[in-house]
């Protein structure tokens, strides 16, 4: 399920940015070229972490923006950003942003779980964390066989 979301196409590297906000937009950049999202499901994303603070960072330097289901989104889909450098979130340094774009309350559940389960593998973790996108793509790979 994972890597039909999550492909070269809607993965990224950045040696830094500016701030935060300019990181989720250009994170979230693939899933707007796709059509999978609108630009306004851009703006609800930043717009969520100004209203309920620096939630979506779920691990140390990792990030998983997004915001409520459907609105201004057109079909599930995911987008990666790493950066060398982290940018600071609310107080929070992060070098990884998982963009999460959901139709629904469930269809993206599965993808959502696969997600959970490499970040909980510190060795798979520490790949996110390098920027590898290809190793990456490997574990994602290996992980549905």
């Amino acid at each position: 399920m994972l890597r039909e979301y999550l492909t070269k196409e809607t993965m990224q590297h950045a040696d830094k940015m500016e701030d935060w906000e300019k990181a989720i937009a250009f994170a979230a950049d693939p899933l707007l070229k796709k059509g999978v999202i609108e630009k306004s499901y851009i703006q609800e994303m930043i717009n969520s972490v100004e209203a309920n603070g620096p939630y979506i960072v779920l691990k140390d330097y990792f990030a998983l923006p997004h915001a409520k289901a459907g609105k201004g989104v057109n079909e599930v889909g995911l987008a990666l950003l790493t950066l060398d450098e982290p940018v600071d979130l609310k107080g929070n340094p992060v070098k990884v942003f998982l963009v999460l774009a959901a139709v629904d309350s469930t269809s993206h559940l599965e993808a959502l779980s696969e997600v959970s389960e490499l970040l909980m593998d510190e060795e798979v973790y520490a790949i996110f964390l390098s920027g590898n996108h290809e190793k990456l793509l490997n574990i994602i790979e290996k992980g549905e066989k």
